[in-house]
């Protein structure tokens, strides 16, 4: 149910954003040798000395529920079984994922540098992508950082995650990571995405969509498909939501109706192709037009010899997988072309800002406190609004609401009851 702090939402003060660091992850990280980074705003262009960075290492031996398929043995993180592969993929090689705990800095950064000491063999590889979260709390999309290619964010950010992603051919030795450390800091050159109150839209393009199924299987986050489940698998890590949140969610529209899903899987056909970004900041397929999926284009025009990343050949345009329940729920019985809204990207919709109140805020699926619970608050915090509905009548404390605001970067609904303003039904916001 909701387990908020026991301060009545009427008489809550109002309260500068904070920014709670998260309660969950799997991999401990701890300080080393370097300077924290005093709170502040960025640095003028004429500051004696640049701020100094911030570096913490990963406590590797400690693995949890956001992992996927990872061991820790003999000093290092290793892949735990060499035919896990995520679903949407169907490809026979050996995959894990290792979601590290956020680290907060005390000084916004938009910078994040990796040094990896890890043995790779020929047929292994290990990549490494960071996010941040800013202090209005929202999170970035994931970045991939190298030795020697720093993840420049696009935003400031105060929190900041890493995650590992070890692939290996089955039944080749897997590649063994020793140790990770992380270097946070400032550029002092103002990131290209800021933060205003209310943004433009979020993007929207019309691509194929296929039906996952693989009831049984394991996404590439470590969700075990059921039969009528409801998620969707995009070409791109950048927006894999840890497992059970929303915090990177779609809309997707079809013959029928519209559904919100949260991204889960990874697929189809390619693992880099961010469609949904601009040709500029894509992590590859620089030369497509946004919106335009590389499988799509391989199969209609030819593009890379017809062929995705891997060297397979493209046999249909997919750029979105849909688990079964999502994929009958927009209407669709075969393979076909929906309507899909990215909601994470700028900025989720025309949003409002709200401060929040109380602890362990539940984040539903729908607007109902029956329905999955996809994310929380742990503290307050700031949220962006995106438009409100009237569902589930909430008691709390005295307090009935039966008003629920979507939350585009939690891909899910909050009660109005912890919105902390005055009004059960929020001012300009607009019904969803």
């Amino acid at each position: 149910m909701l387990t908020p702090s026991s301060r009545r939402r009427g008489s809550a003060p109002r309260r500068r954003p904070r920014t709670t660091r998260a309660l969950t992850g799997t991999v401990c990280l701890l300080a080393l040798a370097g300077t924290a980074l005093a709170a502040g705003p960025a640095p003028a262009a004429d500051a004696a000395l640049p701020p100094a960075p911030v570096s913490w290492r990963a406590d590797l031996s400690r693995t949890g529920a956001d992992d996927v398929n990872v061991r820790y043995d003999a000093g290092a993180l290793r892949v735990r079984d060499g035919s896990v592969s995520p679903a949407s993929l169907g490809r026979d090689r050996g995959y894990a994922s290792a979601v590290l705990e956020t680290h907060h800095v005390d000084r916004p950064v938009n910078r994040v540098a990796v040094d990896l000491d890890a043995t790779v063999p020929d047929a292994a590889s290990v990549e490494v992508d960071v996010r941040g979260r800013a202090a209005d709390g929202t999170w970035t999309e994931w970045r991939r950082a190298a030795a020697g290619a720093p993840a420049d964010l696009p935003r400031y950010v105060v929190d900041v995650q890493a995650r590992l992603t070890l692939w290996n051919a089955e039944g080749e030795p897997t590649a063994a990571v020793r140790a990770v450390t992380l270097t946070a800091h400032d550029t002092g050159t103002a990131p290209a995405e800021s933060a205003p109150t209310t943004r433009a839209s979020a993007f929207s393009a019309r691509v194929y969509a296929t039906r996952e199924g693989l009831v049984g299987h394991t996404t590439a986050n470590g969700h075990v498909i059921q039969a009528n489940d409801h998620f969707v698998a995009l070409p791109s890590r950048r927006a894999l939501s840890p497992n059970g949140s929303g915090q990177y969610s779609v809309q997707v529209c079809g013959p029928a109706r519209c559904e919100t899903a949260p991204v889960w899987d990874v697929g189809p056909w390619n693992t880099h192709d961010d469609h949904w970004n601009p040709s500029s900041v894509r992590e590859q397929w620089k030369d497509l037009p946004q919106g335009l999926p590389e499988a799509q284009a391989a199969y209609e025009d030819g593009y890379n010899g017809g062929r995705d990343e891997f060297g397979r050949q493209v046999a249909n345009p997919a750029g979105i997988d849909l688990a079964d329940g999502t994929f009958y729920n927009v209407g669709l019985n075969d393979n076909g072309w929906v309507t899909v809204t990215y909601l994470w990207t700028e900025g989720g919709g025309d949003t409002t800002s709200f401060p929040t109140w109380g602890t362990d805020v539940s984040i539903r699926q729908q607007a109902t406190t029956a329905s999955t619970r996809v994310a929380s608050l742990p503290g307050p915090t700031t949220v962006r609004v995106r438009c409100q509905v009237h569902g589930q009548l909430v008691n709390y404390d005295g307090y009935s609401n039966d008003a629920w605001s979507y939350l585009p970067d939690y891909g899910g609904y909050v009660s109005n009851i912890f919105i902390d303003v005055a009004d059960a039904w929020l001012p300009g916001v607009p019904t969803c």
